[in-house]
């Protein structure tokens, strides 16, 4: 299918090189990676492919610009983020269309994410202005203490292909308000948006050399490379749990600071008090959104035996009621999967689901015709057992399983080694808190399917990552404690 003329446009002004000290130039080895359209699976932009020797470089502009940066005021750099805020909701449609593009997603929702990804620059625009320092007599009467927040350094992010915008603002704007300068290497699956980003950084006033693009296809040795080099200071990591142990492994050569934001598994709680209005909306935006390409994903639908039947029949009418289609065009309910590997991963946890005993309620198939589709899925009785239980799917099928007891939900809640969200449907207030003191996750939603706010700690426990991304803890990520000690004369 060919391209609109307006996406055409569009895609004509993002960047086709690298990002390196305020220049967009070719790869040293003049290679290229192809940008795929995942509706279609046409190609719809080349641009360079990083080597070693590219990501080096990158690093070398990141530290050349790192003094500088760090000295410039906290307003400057607020005032830079501000700017960068507010070109970024004039374009809020070209950026919506690009990541529609890249990744799949419908629309409507690619309109949200740069919402969402623009209160980062907002939130952190007006942190950087705000960073807190202490000044104390110490205990003993002999001196006071001063306690003065350092920006960590050159730092290294590593971004997942499923919130192209979001992901780069996250990390990029807590860094920048701190003093930190950058090196990104988005997806290779969704490169654009970050390069499209940082074009519109540059314009927003951010001096050369402080953020910095590579993408590439050798995402290991460009990593290895770069973490092995003395001159890094923070690594920070979207992605999956078992790359997310390699990198910390290879951070520790040289006692990096680290963010990582890994796996998720969450459930997602319908005790027999739940109003299942709330709970059958929460239950569509946790799961489907993001054609259900996301770590908050809400991956173990745990429903009270007395509402299950009535909540999955609810479920379903709404699932099969979603329209399927190129995420680019409007009134689409579901878009494609970024890759083919995505729909026979989907296409083999919902085999697993049934062999084990569960049955579909609706949708269990890949769509045929072009691009990488797979129908909206309801599956209901799911066994302990299942695949599904343990995996995260990263797709849109929504399992149910049953319980009897608040101790059984909390135990099936708690049963993985992952912890990064959780969500709880009851009117019981009690039983809420008890929820809150009882789930082994970072964050939780009550009472609603949405958690994420560029003003609140993003982040897990357990195998789910460490750090926190948003919120007044953001911004510490990219700080250092420097305590000086003024004896009294």
């Amino acid at each position: 299918m060919a391209l609109k003329p307006n996406e055409q446009d569009l895609l004509d002004r993002v960047a086709s090189g690298l990002g390196i000290g305020g220049t967009w130039e070719p790869s040293t080895s003049g290679a290229t990676l192809d940008v795929h359209d995942p509706a279609t699976g046409a190609v719809i932009k080349s641009i360079a492919d990083a080597t070693v020797e590219d990501a080096v470089r990158a690093l070398d502009a990141a530290v050349d610009a790192q003094a500088e940066w760090a000295a410039t005021s906290s307003r400057e750099r607020s005032n830079i983020l501000r700017r960068a805020f507010d070109l970024l909701m004039e374009r809020k449609e070209e950026f919506a269309l690009l990541m529609s593009m890249e990744m799949g997603k419908p629309i409507a929702e690619a309109r949200g994410e740069v919402v969402y990804g623009g209160e980062f620059l907002r939130w952190f625009s007006e942190e950087a202005v705000r960073v807190p320092g202490d000044y104390r007599q110490n205990p003993e009467g002999t001196g006071t203490m001063i306690v003065s927040q350092m920006p960590v350094g050159p730092c290294y992010f590593i971004t997942p292909w499923n919130f192209p915008l979001a992901m780069a603002t996250r990390k990029i704007a807590p860094a920048l308000a701190a003093g930190c300068t950058v090196v990104i290497k988005p997806a290779a699956l969704t490169p654009l948006t970050t390069i499209f980003f940082a074009q519109l950084l540059e314009e927003a006033g951010l001096p050369a050399g402080v953020v910095n693009v590579v993408a590439t296809s050798k995402s290991s040795a460009q990593s290895s490379a770069l973490l092995s080099d003395p001159r890094l200071r923070k690594l920070s990591f979207t992605g999956s749990t078992p790359v997310g142990v390699k990198l910390l492994q290879a951070a520790a050569q040289n006692v990096l600071r680290t963010s990582m934001e890994l796996g998720g598994n969450a459930p997602f709680i319908v005790f027999e008090d739940a109003d299942l209005d709330k709970a059958v909306e929460g239950a569509m935006l946790a799961k489907f959104r993001n054609i259900g390409q996301a770590c908050t994903a809400a991956n173990r639908i745990i429903v009270h035996e007395s509402v299950a039947d009535e909540f999955a029949r609810r479920v379903g009418e709404k699932v099969a009621a979603m329209t399927i289609g190129r995420g680019a065009d409007e009134g689409n309910d579901i878009g494609a999967l970024v890759e083919e590997k995505a729909v026979t991963n989907t296409a083999r946890l919902v085999a697993d689901a049934v062999e084990t005993g569960a049955k579909i309620v609706t949708g269990g198939e890949a769509v045929d015709g072009p691009g990488h589709f797979f129908q909206p899925t309801v599956i209901d009785h799911i066994s302990p057992q299942a695949a599904i239980m343990r995996e995260e799917i990263f797709g849109p099928v929504l399992g149910i399983i049953r319980f009897s007891t608040e101790e059984e939900a909390v135990e099936i809640a708690n049963n993985t080694e992952y912890g990064l969200v959780s969500y709880v449907f009851t009117e019981n207030i009690g039983r809420g808190h008890r929820m809150i003191e009882k789930l082994e996750t970072g964050m939780m939603g009550l009472n609603t399917g949405l958690v994420s706010n560029a003003a609140a700690p993003f982040g897990g426990v357990k195998q789910s990552g460490i750090g926190r991304e948003g919120g007044f803890e953001g911004i510490h990520e990219f700080l250092s404690s420097k305590y000086t000690l003024l004896p009294r004369s």
